[in-house]
């Protein structure tokens, strides 16, 4: 028990440090308890720290802050819908087609498989071959189940949708109009000494918002040019695979390794080991390469650097809590936890015997 209670007293009898702990166990907390149900919230959060630069900019040109916040998420909603508009029934087509096309590949991939013992019979064999293929059957069968459950819950989740749609916008002009008010009325609940807490925020609001608006920036950037390239190639489903690789990097390293057996297998089924089959995959690469060697240097070179383990760990943890925020907001989030622990307060015991405090 003494080295328990030398340990919290080494790092909790700085006041500082309890109001930071509080406050990060009780967003915690909301969040992992009260997170589905406040989904539009959080988005609209998101989106409000998202358009806050822009509204920030605008304003200083002295436009009133209520004209420009009104503007700005008029306009931001109307782009949203009309996309959404044009690119779903498109994605939709693509899907259909790439459903009924998937008899015809897994016969090919069938027929693929079987040869694989006569080829190589050192490898394989007639079991494991067989054994593969039942395995693809019957995850291809819990696939078709879970998306027939996902058809007759369409209706529940379309109204849902509806309500975010009309709940959202309301949202993001009200965090963004009333935008003092509410911190002022938050702080207004806290310790008015917040030096440790404010001295972390404003390192991690640097970084999250430059993460939050890079990542956004390239997922564009990204899913343009990978469309692009597979339209002129003549590749199917060029824009669900596009915008598959645009998303894809959301996750770091795992992401582009995922992302390429879709397209590897859409244009081996295309076009089979040819010449054709070859330049997509080239041309998939060079966007990747320029991507983690331009696009990403350029637009985070602010951002933190993260052990590749950290970002790795960070997304398997918060995207295995959080679902698809957890895995988008991974990065910022590990970024935090590095905040947090380069300004927790070190304590060291001095050669008189009195605890010298130290920044971490």
């Amino acid at each position: 028990m003494g080295l328990i209670r030398d340990w919290f007293d080494r790092h909790f009898s700085d006041p500082q440090v309890v109001i930071l702990t509080g406050l990060l166990v009780t967003a915690f907390a909301v969040i992992l308890l009260l997170g589905d149900m406040l989904i539009p919230v959080l988005a609209s959060i998101v989106i409000a720290y998202l358009l806050e630069g822009v509204v920030r900019q605008t304003q200083s040109l002295k436009m009133p802050r209520l004209l420009v916040v009104s503007v700005i998420v008029i306009l931001f909603f109307t782009v949203l819908i009309f996309v959404l508009l044009g690119l779903m029934p498109l994605l939709s087509n693509q899907i259909a087609q790439l459903v009924q096309e998937l008899p015809n590949m897994m016969t090919r991939g069938h027929a693929l498989l079987l040869r694989l013992p006569e080829l190589y019979p050192q490898f394989f064999s007639e079991d494991q071959v067989d054994e593969l293929i039942n395995g693809i059957r019957a995850e291809l069968a819990s696939m078709g189940q879970h998306a027939l459950s996902l058809s007759l819950t369409s209706v529940v989740s379309l109204i849902t949708l509806l309500v975010y749609l009309v709940l959202m916008p309301l949202l993001v002009f009200f965090f963004l109009k009333d935008k003092d008010k509410i911190l002022a009325w938050m702080r207004s609940y806290l310790p008015s000494d917040l030096g440790l807490v404010r001295q972390i925020w404003q390192d991690v609001d640097r970084q999250i918002g430059n993460y939050v608006r890079g990542k956004m920036i390239e997922i564009l950037l990204v899913w343009v040019a990978t469309y692009i390239a597979f339209i002129l190639m003549g590749l199917q489903f060029a824009l669900l695979l596009s915008l598959m690789v645009g998303l894809s990097v959301l996750i770091p390293y795992i992401g582009a390794a995922v992302v390429t057996i879709p397209v590897a297998l859409i244009a081996y089924y295309q076009w089979g080991l040819s010449s054709d089959f070859a330049y997509v995959m080239v041309v998939y690469g060079i966007i990747q390469a320029i991507d983690g060697n331009v696009v990403v240097p350029i637009l985070f070179s602010e951002v933190v650097n993260l052990h590749p383990i950290a970002i790795i760990v960070s997304v398997l943890v918060f995207g295995g809590m959080w679902g698809f925020w957890g895995v988008f907001f991974a990065i910022p989030l590990a970024t935090l936890v590095q905040a947090v622990m380069v300004a927790w307060p070190r304590f060291e015991t001095g050669v008189d015997g009195q605890r010298i405090k130290q920044q971490g």
